[in-house]
């Protein structure tokens, strides 16, 4: 087993895998950005270094300063948690390449491999999994999209190579659409991914998304001899560990996950799982991975009645790390998924084989994310944990890394938590799971607990029939905002403190390695700071962010009869497609702004004439930013 790890992540995940270093005796070592240097991770890890400002392409994305924190750690192996390099596989290659690290997943030819979706498609096709109707090399043209339309039928996803959860995919429901949507699909593959490779799929129509934990050992562990990696993984090396049910989805980003699903026979559920096993020893892939596939749900099907073993499922990716709901599949299994990839990683090679596997009871995730459900689940831009009490009692787990008191981090993804819930069976697991998120106090920061609380009364949820166009295309929204404005956190306003916080820092960082040192005092006067950058050595002034016209500062001019268009939340600007001068008319796009993992087309709400741009593509903005001003 190894020594020292590193998790190249942060917030709830890297402290879930820290605990499981703990208890193997490993110890751990934290890698932090300028805007996390409070953060939970950095509290519970053993040791800390500093990799960068707060833009992730500066810091978590930087695969060679997370590299340097290992060596400088003297760590051993590296964990990359999921999401930020988690799936990059020239990251994979590098610490691969690295004298003394490890590698914890999958080796980076396999992630190459399963990454990009076309080649991962021959790949299980030519196992026997079967796969939705679409192409199997990227597509180039708008002429492929319409020709494939033409003879499939509408609508037509077109998916990024690199992609998943939804980004850098784009529904074409006619040919009308085909040329806009490529190029949209391209341009987010290429922000996303570095890649701006597409291909077509067959969109289905009444889609579940249900995915397969596998866990696979090396064969060529401990066997020695120059030729040991060369061993190929049979499919008695992959084991599974059993299906989620991740259907419950707003935009292709999951908000409830649980397993076993709701809708499956035993027999189709073999079927997939099986399925899973094939496809994988196929990938010569290892560690642990998800496979996720699509079912077809019976819209007029009896939710007494599951989906049989005739029903279609179709292979639609391969999630190459650890996924945020493997926690359904531990409550189902008692198997740390986490331990298994240490130990696979290391050479040990897995505790677990196929007949030891059993799945007991029912389990569901809900991911407690700071966003207002009724305002079209919009990420929290601030807030402050004023008051952070989660629930406990048996068969409840909460996986977080925020305390009470901590200061919400908006630079990355919205998650504060994910709370989950077992229980011997469904029907108590639901009436469990509204007990929980009853108990779940949170103050001070918006939350989704309101919108998990109407899903447990939700009809379609409750029978197990909901597709993962259900939330997007069926549920009432009065229903969510009711819900927000009946079980909705409070939040402070920014003057609810009367006590005035002063922050002493003293953290010291040598050869980015961090010391923490730091006061804080109530009601003692406020440090002094130059009111510009020119009264220091090497002080810098930040340049004023650019506001709105309804408030704040006056850092943009909007002559009379003139309007600005704001920002509504903080993201990066992909686009922008307007120039000064340009005639505009309502409903005109004016830029693209990515913010969530999702591209958000930002528009005119009446013509005009553009007086200023104040943005370009690749820019940083914070909610109310100004970014273009018409006259």
């Amino acid at each position: 087993m190894f020594d020292k790890v590193l998790v190249a992540n942060r917030g709830e995940i890297a402290v879930r895998v820290m605990r499981a270093c703990a208890e193997l005796g490993v110890d751990t070592v934290a890698v932090y950005s300028d805007a996390d240097k409070h953060g939970g991770h950095v509290r519970y890890a053993d040791e800390a270094y500093n990799v960068g400002p707060a833009r992730a392409a500066d810091s978590y994305l930087d695969g060679e300063a997370v590299v340097e924190a290992a060596r400088a750690a003297d760590a051993d192996a590296i964990h990359p948690g999921y999401g930020f390099l988690a799936e990059n596989a020239d990251f994979a290659a590098r610490v691969e390449a690295a004298d003394g690290i490890t590698w914890i997943g999958p080796e980076s030819d396999a992630m190459e491999r399963l990454g990009e979706k076309t080649h991962a498609r021959r790949v299980m096709d030519d196992a026997g999994v079967p796969i939705v109707p679409g192409t199997t090399e990227p597509v180039t043209d708008v002429e492929a999209v319409t020709e494939f339309g033409d003879e499939y039928g509408y609508p037509v996803a077109i998916k990024a190579e690199g992609g998943g959860g939804g980004r850098g995919m784009k529904v074409v429901e006619s040919a009308d659409e085909a040329e806009e949507a490529l190029e949209s699909a391209k341009r987010e593959g290429e922000a996303y991914f570095s890649n701006d490779s597409v291909y077509l799929e067959r969109y289905l129509k009444t889609p579940r998304h249900v995915e397969v934990q596998i866990v696979a050992d090396d064969p060529a562990a401990g066997s020695g001899g120059e030729d040991a990696g060369d061993a190929s993984v049979a499919e008695s090396d992959v084991v599974h560990l059993g299906e989620r049910d991740c259907s419950l989805q707003r935009r292709h980003q999951k908000v409830i996950e649980e397993g076993p699903s709701p809708a499956l026979s035993d027999e189709l559920r073999e079927q997939i799982g099986e399925a899973a096993r094939r496809g994988v020893a196929a990938a010569d892939y290892t560690n642990a991975g998800t496979v996720e596939f699509l079912v077809e749900e019976d819209p007029d099907r009896d939710p007494s009645e599951p989906l049989g073993p005739e029903t279609n499922f179709y292979f639609l990716e391969v999630n190459t790390r650890i996924q945020v709901e493997h926690t359904v599949t531990e409550a189902l299994t008692g198997i740390d998924i986490v331990k298994e990839q240490l130990r696979v990683a290391s050479g040990e090679g897995m505790s677990v084989s196929q007949d030891d596997v059993e799945l007991e009871g029912h389990a569901i995730e809900f991911r407690i994310n700071a966003e207002n459900a009724a305002n079209d689940f919009q990420p929290a831009n601030e807030g402050s944990l004023e008051t952070y009490d989660p629930p406990g009692g048996i068969g409840v787990r909460v996986d977080d890394a925020l305390r009470q008191g901590d200061e919400l981090v908006t630079d990355y993804d919205s998650m504060i938590a994910k709370l989950i819930v077992w229980a011997p069976d469904r029907e108590e697991c639901l009436a469990r799971s509204k007990r929980a998120l009853t108990e779940y106090d949170i103050d001070g920061v918006v939350t989704i607990v309101p919108f998990h609380r109407l899903m447990l009364d939700d009809e379609r949820f409750v029978d197990g029939t909901h597709t993962t166009k259900y939330l997007d295309e069926e549920l009432d929204a009065d229903l969510v905002a009711d819900a927000q404005e009946r079980w909705g956190s409070e939040t402070a306003s920014a003057g609810d403190d009367d006590e005035e916080v002063t922050e002493r820092e003293f953290t010291v960082e040598v050869n980015g390695k961090r010391f923490d040192v730091e006061l804080e005092e109530r009601g003692a006067p406020a440090i002094p700071v130059p009111e510009s950058g020119g009264g220091g050595a090497g002080g810098q002034q930040r340049p004023p962010q650019a506001t709105s016209d309804d408030g704040g500062d006056d850092g943009v001019d909007v002559a009379e009869g003139g309007e600005s268009i704001d920002a509504e939340m903080q993201g990066t600007i992909l686009s922008v497609d307007v120039s000064e001068g340009d005639e505009v008319a309502a409903g005109d796009v004016v830029c693209v702004l990515e913010a969530m993992k999702m591209e958000n087309d930002v528009v005119a709400e009446r013509g005009g004439t553009v007086a200023s741009v104040h943005v370009g593509e690749g820019d940083s903005v914070d909610m109310g930013d100004v970014l273009i001003v018409l006259e």
